[in-house]
């Protein structure tokens, strides 16, 4: 459940700045099969990594949860 809504909002907000999942994990530093994973709700995401995602994104972690079921 919480796997597929942070996944979610972070392929929604991908999308909205017309990036790839390759070039979303290169500017995060993560693999792009995790975020894959991680988009899909398949995979667990750290903490950590969520954080790389959301500065990738150029958002804070507020913004992230802005609006969602999260918030």
């Amino acid at each position: 459940m919480i796997t597929k809504a942070v996944g979610g909002r972070i392929k929604e907000l991908r999308l909205q700045l017309g990036l790839s999942q390759e070039k979303l994990a290169l500017k995060a530093g993560i693999d792009r099969t995790f975020l894959a994973g991680v988009e899909s709700g398949a995979r667990n995401i750290s903490l950590k990594s969520l954080d790389k995602i959301i500065s990738a994104l150029e958002l804070t972690w507020g913004e992230f949860f802005r609006g969602t079921i999260l918030d």
